[in-house]
């Protein structure tokens, strides 16, 4: 009997098998016959259903797949099916989340719509999956020119302002404010002239999606990523103890508005005063 059961469960499972394998190849016939007839909606669910039974033919399928999702989201962004569009990207890169091309394109679909930011985000992603990629690198140094504001360069390059940011800050640090907390840190250099200096503890908050990845890079490149925490927070979003332990005794910022992303220096500077900076006694 229990030679019988077992018997029963393994005739079971060969069926279910070969039930999936049939519906996978059933499937692929029907997207392969939809694009023919250049139906790319019903090949792209005909694919998501091969994918989602299949998980092994992902590479198979790869370009056939990204060709019917690029093609289907140019029907979808004529129809104005923004949210349709951006699920379907959702559902790609669920399936294919390291893939450079995807990332690229659905990149290129917000910049469009102008959502920059969140575009920058996706471009940054695929250059990083494939530095080699030239459509990518194009995109990303394309949206990075509207987003990164042009006072950024000319501040970088001033020897005197960095000098003297980095003398102010080596006074505060050497006076005993060992934590500190850089809001609006843009490239993330007055955080890393603080942990130069000596602070034991530099948070650096950032609201621009851009400019966040690319104080990520910036401090990676110095090799301070475990040294500087890194929030893309607006300041007055920041909580104690959920983003940073304790109040700081120090808090740096630049002397430019950053009114462009919804957070002026007046508000940012009465918000870290009251909430986030050491009383003095």
């Amino acid at each position: 009997m229990p030679n019988s059961n077992a018997k029963l469960r393994s005739n079971h499972r060969g069926g279910r098998e070969a039930s999936r394998r049939d519906l996978v190849s059933r499937s692929l016939q029907s997207a392969q016959h939809c694009l023919e007839n250049q139906d790319f909606g019903t090949a792209y669910a005909h694919y998501l259903l091969v994918l989602n039974l299949a998980p092994e033919l992902k590479t198979a399928v790869k370009e056939t797949f990204q060709f019917t999702l690029f093609k289907w989201a140019e029907e979808l962004d004529s129809l104005a099916r923004i949210q349709d569009l951006f699920n379907c990207y959702e559902q790609a890169l669920e399936l294919y989340p390291n893939d450079e091309v995807i990332c690229n394109s659905m990149g290129e679909h917000l910049f469009r719509m102008g959502f920059r930011d969140e575009a920058a985000g996706y471009f940054h992603k695929a250059v990083k999956l494939n530095p080699d990629f030239a459509d990518a690198k194009e995109n990303f140094y394309r949206v990075a020119n509207w987003l990164v504001e042009r006072w950024h360069f000319i501040m970088l390059n001033d020897a005197k302002r960095n000098l003297t940011y980095l003398r102010a800050i080596e006074n505060a640090v050497h006076s005993g404010s060992k934590s500190v907390l850089d809001i609006g840190t843009g490239t993330g250099i007055l955080s890393m002239f603080a942990k130069k200096a000596g602070a034991s503890f530099v948070y650096a908050c950032e609201l621009s999606k851009t400019m966040y990845e690319l104080a990520r890079d910036v401090v990676a490149a110095n090799n301070m990523e475990r040294e500087i925490k890194l929030l893309h927070l607006k300041s007055l979003d920041i909580e104690i103890p959920k983003h940073i332990p304790e109040r700081v005794s120090l808090v740096v910022t630049e002397t430019v508005d950053a009114g462009l992303f919804g957070e002026g220096i007046v508000e940012s500077l009465i918000h870290a005063w009251e909430h986030l900076l050491l009383q003095p006694k």
